[in-house]
């Protein structure tokens, strides 16, 4: 009996440390594992923080074509904000091989603050900049705030069928008062300072605030005017309805002034600036940067589409 004990005893024991070492053999194998995954999404997460730019070192001397994009609605959280477009247009023109500068546009608009610093900026690196030529190139659309960025190139390129135009400025908002009184909701605002609730579209529409509103549109339309002719010159063929609000065909553009040729991005670099080597500089939001500012825009704008808002567009 008791050398069967110490038979089983020594086979529980061997049993016991086999599976010990092999607890550990997986262990090992699971942290390698693990720590492999890790430096994978590190890596993953350090290439979407990074913005992986064409690049601008061209030991030889070849002239490039710099190329910047402003695509979508110009706002200051989207990707074609003020802060972009501006930071690639300087590195273009900073750029030692740079022949000129082509601002790709397919906008519908947006912001007016956005769009004037973006037009000042243009300016002043023309001004600082006077050998190299900026040109603007339209795709589907360059309108409203699109058209405010682009008045200020040297050159405005479109296709025949581009949209162009709509030279105005919009405030739009809901009024909910009807609907409030249908549901039996009761609108309770307190203010100081008789105007702290301008335009509020719980509120009925007071005559005032819209008198003064119309006199606001009138005046940020009128410094969009004042670009628009500043930019284009004599080249502008004003019509009554030219400032109406109204898109025009990219042909038609061409006939009144708001553009000067038909090209594209590649035509352009080719056929004008003589250097078809074309070279990004866009900034572009990483993923950590675009999921932050986009969490914040939708929960402002949640709040905001019920709320007035003023764009040219």
């Amino acid at each position: 009996m008791d050398s069967n004990d110490s038979q089983w005893e020594r086979k529980v024991l061997e049993k016991v440390a086999l599976e010990a070492i092999a607890e550990q053999r997986r262990g090992r194998r699971w942290g390698i594992f693990f720590k492999l995954l890790g430096f994978g999404y590190l890596a993953l997460i350090l290439g979407l923080l990074v913005d992986w730019e064409s690049s601008d070192k061209h030991p030889d001397g070849t002239k490039i074509t710099a190329l910047v994009n402003l695509n979508g609605v110009i706002k200051a959280k989207g990707d074609a904000n003020a802060e972009h477009v501006i930071s690639g247009l300087q590195a273009a023109f900073e750029n030692k091989n740079t022949a000129g500068v082509i601002l790709r546009i397919n906008s519908p608009g947006g912001s007016p603050v956005q769009s004037g610093i973006i037009n000042d900026e243009m300016k002043r690196l023309r001004a600082a900049h006077p050998a190299i030529p900026l040109h603007v190139v339209v795709e589907d659309v360059c309108a409203s705030g699109g058209y405010y960025v682009a008045a200020a190139a040297d050159k405005i390129f479109v296709d025949k069928a581009s949209i162009v135009g709509s030279i105005g400025v919009l405030m739009d908002g809901f009024g909910f008062t009807g609907t409030m009184e249908k549901l039996g909701v009761e609108r309770r605002l307190l203010t100081a300072g008789e105007s702290k609730g301008f335009l509020d579209p719980f509120s009925p529409q007071n005559e005032q605030h819209k008198d003064h509103a119309k006199k606001m549109l009138n005046e940020i339309h009128q410094q969009f005017i004042d670009v628009v002719r500043q930019g284009r010159g004599k080249r502008l063929k004003e019509t009554p309805d030219m400032f109406s609000g109204l898109m025009w065909s990219g042909a038609r553009s061409i006939e009144l002034g708001l553009a000067d040729g038909y090209g594209t991005v590649d035509s352009v670099a080719r056929d004008v600036f003589k250097a078809a080597d074309v070279r990004d500089f866009s900034v572009r939001q990483n993923f950590a940067e675009k999921f932050a500012k986009q969490f914040g825009a939708d929960m402002a704008e949640s709040m905001a589409n019920v709320m007035t808002r003023l764009t040219l567009r």
